[in-house]
């Protein structure tokens, strides 16, 4: 991975129950190591919390837990977008 490798912004997420329009997307030039570690770090946050939410029957966290892995997914989406447009560079 080059280190001028920085995700484009390319990814929206998140539409909402009976929304077309995506709350949020990923912003433009955040290093895509970077990107990835957060995303890491969103995952592993949403898998405790999903655990969590299972043994106390939490709902609310398991929803958390939803939308976080929903935020690292798009890092990891647009973090790939970066780094495939750098080496065409």
């Amino acid at each position: 991975m080059t280190k001028d490798a920085v995700t484009p912004g390319e990814t929206r997420f998140y539409q909402g129950e009976g929304q077309t329009q995506p709350l949020f997307r990923i912003e433009p030039g955040i290093h895509c190591q970077f990107a990835r570690e957060q995303a890491s770090e969103l995952m592993g946050y949403a898998r405790d919390m999903t655990l969590d939410g299972l043994m106390e029957r939490n709902h609310t966290l398991i929803w958390a837990s939803y939308y976080l892995n929903a935020l690292a997914k798009a890092l990891l989406d647009d973090a790939e977008i970066g780094m495939m447009q750098a080496r065409t560079r």
